[in-house]
């Protein structure tokens, strides 16, 4: 099973356009950790693109492209490309120049993205959210096969017969499918024999078997090999010398942020007592010792088989950067090697 990172890039709001402080920390804080996750032996590093002022990552593939500079064999993905407002052609080709930097290291997590800041930027009606999203992976699927592309859509301009270019050092780059939990999603994922990542941030994991199970239905039900499906599972992780130092450091920062962003979707303020069953062994949270979230990766493993697992880190002002790097680090050096002895 692969073991990657993940992450969002939060920084503090600045609202200026010049002297962007916390945006050029972080930016230099990302690239460290992509170092640091290839020196320890992971195999992903997976940024994730937002549109809003408490991100800093709008262009993962440019960030992926200064790492791919710096490391030497570790993946680098998005985690998620917003495809649905996005277009296509340029996806492709900014990805396959990150392929060619990195010498075969890109791949392309698509998805719907989990806020809408990015439709009326670029100019999309939500009322296409689904078609949308339909249609460019249509067409970004069909670039990666074809140098000359043939292609019709209804939201989209038609390419009639144009080559896309640069083509990536891959023979084809590695396009995953990001979802949330939406069960149309995952029958698109298996019909059409693409990789699957899927992000369990809240509830018991254990829910997320009929998901897994739909996905292989599905794939099978089109014909495809089972057994070579790809399945990725990512979770919220922090990681300490002690369990309970790993509660107290990450409470601050991980409840400040489901609260800042359930105040825009109408949650109730999370509770520490929810954090807690969340860190236990039932639910999302992979926040402990190495023991304790080394066990629940292996156990989650059990239920879903999955071939790869996406640990997202969250950044604020109350955890140091340094903290956060020994989290890292603790996942690397000794989380990854409990985890690989015991799935073979």
């Amino acid at each position: 099973m692969e073991l990657g990172i993940s992450t969002f890039g939060e920084i503090p709001i600045e609202h200026i356009t010049g002297n962007a402080v916390h945006a050029q920390t972080r930016i230099d804080e990302l690239l460290k950790e992509a170092v640091l996750a290839d020196e320890i032996g992971l195999d992903v590093y997976a940024l994730g693109e937002h549109h809003r002022p408490d991100y800093v990552v709008s262009a993962p593939e440019i960030v992926l492209a200064a790492a791919a500079a710096i490391t030497k064999r570790i993946k680098l993905s998005s985690a998620v490309t917003v495809l649905s407002s996005a277009d296509p052609v340029r996806i492709y080709q900014n990805f396959a120049t990150l392929d060619l930097i990195s010498k075969g290291r890109a791949e392309i997590m698509a998805g719907r993205g989990s806020f809408i800041e990015s439709f009326p930027l670029f100019g999309y009606d939500l009322e296409d959210y689904d078609e949308l999203f339909t249609e460019k992976l249509e067409l970004l699927l069909q670039i990666n096969r074809e140098e000359v592309v043939n292609w019709k859509g209804r939201l989209r301009p038609s390419i009639n017969g144009r080559g896309v270019y640069p083509r990536p050092y891959q023979a084809q780059l590695p396009i995953w499918q990001a979802v949330g939990g939406t069960p149309q999603s995952v029958v698109r994922a298996g019909t059409l024999n693409l990789p699957l990542t899927i992000a369990i941030l809240g509830g018991n994991p254990a829910q997320f078997v009929q998901l897994t199970d739909l996905y292989r239905r599905s794939a099978a039900k089109a014909g495809h090999d089972v057994s070579k499906l790809q399945l990725a599972i990512n979770q919220h992780m922090y990681i300490a010398d002690s369990s309970e130092q790993a509660a107290e450091e990450f409470w601050p920062t991980y409840s400040k942020l489901m609260n800042r962003v359930g105040k825009e979707r109408g949650w109730s303020p999370i509770t520490r007592d929810q954090f807690e069953y969340m860190r236990s062994p039932q639910g999302s949270l992979m926040v402990g010792s190495v023991q304790e979230v080394a066990d629940k990766i292996i156990t989650e493993h059990k239920l879903f088989n999955n071939t790869r697992f996406l640990a997202q880190t969250i950044a604020g002002e109350d955890i140091p950067h340094k903290k956060q790097m020994h989290s890292i680090e603790l996942f690397g050096r000794q989380v990854a090697p409990l985890v690989r002895e015991a799935v073979q």
